[in-house]
């Protein structure tokens, strides 16, 4: 699901970077914030823009497959 946050619903979110970012290159990274039944994913060079929304089964899946490959 892509999400557009309404003025100021970003700022609610606590964001976080992955610490296997590259913190070399800041044009490579995505940021994640958690609450309860969502995992949020956003895009770090494009704060204000949209973001993605998952179940945290999915995105614990997704997480799962990615370590593994």
């Amino acid at each position: 699901m892509t999400h557009k946050p309404s003025a100021g619903e970003s700022t609610e979110l606590k964001w976080f970077r992955s610490s296997y970012s590259d913190s070399s290159n800041s044009n490579e990274c995505v940021e994640v914030a958690t609450v309860p039944g969502a995992v949020h994913v956003r895009d770090s060079k494009d704060v204000r823009g949209p973001h993605l929304g998952f179940a945290p089964t999915t995105w614990e899946a997704f997480l799962a497959y990615a370590s593994a490959n």
